[in-house]
């Protein structure tokens, strides 16, 4: 190996990330079927019992790169590897697998219910910084619980929440997809649907009008606003999250920075809209982590079209601990891999290289969140 791919080896080996989207890790202890399911991102129910979560790209993954940290060989059988994992607490599990990530801010969407880690949690176990995502959507649910005037209480609540927060998020992807008008409604419209909603009990919302709303009054706040793109459970119709359906909305969206999340199979046209606006940002998580081994050519993808100044990392991790440090590995590596071939081909510099290491992995966050 060159001396010049091994500088860029050690650099991308060091820089501290941030994690522009994340979740928490469980708090409490489960069996290892909750485990399994937890390396499954697409199916909601529980996996099969002739299948095993090991059994995948993640699996492999975390069995390779995981196990040094537990003190065990790399590609330990999935038995060893859950008799060690079960012999620690979920918080020394975070206590060993998030400092590891090497992130020196996580960027936490907090709107997902459960028994996992907040801010505070996340903060003491990994000994960096922490900025708090708001969900809309859980910013609707509780508008629709309070008294008085639906939109009113919408942007009470969101002011009120935002105030400290560093950005919002849509699901906008799990109700209904982008398919369809995503202008603003009307005042009359919105009062309307907020009545039905709430004689309905005003719990998940499904209501496109709503929805609708509560991303204008985003955009309206200015903040970076994020949305789920491609890759979920299956209650995420996937067809309806290629994000080239968000192209009006794009077009009315200002000036507000949209961050589009995750974006497998859709990484090609994530990366034409960043180019085609200045205010859409193209991220990576979620997806790396369960590529696996195959997260390298997914990250070459990803610097196909996009501007290197508008490529976010992330790990969107949620349950297991060692998806917060998994995400932090997988990215290392496919970056070293693919732009080592850009260096060693001549097509780049290492300079050039370092920069747009360090403008993915931490700098274009800083800027687009005022770290």
């Amino acid at each position: 190996m060159s001396l010049s791919v091994s500088a860029l080896d050690d650099h991308i080996a060091g820089i501290r990330l941030v994690d522009n989207h994340v979740h928490g890790y469980w708090l409490t202890s489960g069996d290892r079927r909750r485990f399994e399911n937890g390396l499954n991102e697409a199916n909601i129910e529980p996996l099969a019992d002739f299948d095993s979560g090991f059994d995948t790209q993640l699996g492999f993954a975390m069995r390779a790169h995981c196990a040094p940290l537990l003190g065990l060989a790399e590609h330990s059988d999935p038995q060893t590897y859950w008799e060690r994992r079960s012999e620690l607490t979920e918080e020394q599990l975070a206590r060993v697998f998030l400092p590891a990530a090497g992130v020196s801010d996580w960027l936490v969407d907090t709107g997902l219910p459960g028994a996992i880690a907040g801010l505070p949690e996340i903060a003491a176990a990994s000994g960096g910084e922490v900025g708090e995502i708001v969900r809309l959507e859980e910013v609707a649910e509780q508008a629709a619980a309070s008294s008085g005037d639906y939109a009113d209480a919408f942007r009470r609540i969101l002011d009120q929440r935002t105030e400290s927060a560093v950005a919002t998020k849509s699901v906008l992807a799990y109700r209904g997809g982008f398919e369809g008008d995503l202008s603003e409604p009307g005042p009359r419209d919105v009062a309307v649907a907020a009545a039905r909603w709430r004689d309905a009990g005003g719990v998940r919302l499904t209501d496109r009008t709503l929805l609708r709303f509560g991303v204008h009054e985003a955009l309206r706040l200015g903040k970076p606003l994020q949305f789920h793109v491609g890759l979920g459970d299956r209650d995420c119709d996937l067809h309806r999250t290629n994000p080239m359906f968000l192209l009006d909305l794009l077009r009315q969206s200002g000036s507000t920075p949209i961050v589009l999340l995750h974006c497998y199979p859709y990484e090609r046209e994530a990366g034409y809209l960043a180019q085609a606006f200045n205010n859409v940002y193209l991220d990576v998580g979620l997806s790396i982590n369960h590529l696996g081994a195959r997260a390298e050519a997914f990250i070459a993808r990803t610097l196909e079209l996009a501007p290197f100044r508008k490529i976010l990392y992330s790990s969107d991790a949620f349950g297991p601990a060692e998806l917060h440090y998994l995400g932090s590995r997988l990215w290392r590596a496919g970056m070293a891999a693919v732009l080592a071939g850009f260096v060693a081909s001549g097509q780049w510099s290492e300079a050039d290289a370092i920069r747009v290491v360090d403008l993915i992995g931490r700098d274009n966050a800083v800027r687009v969140y005022r770290l």
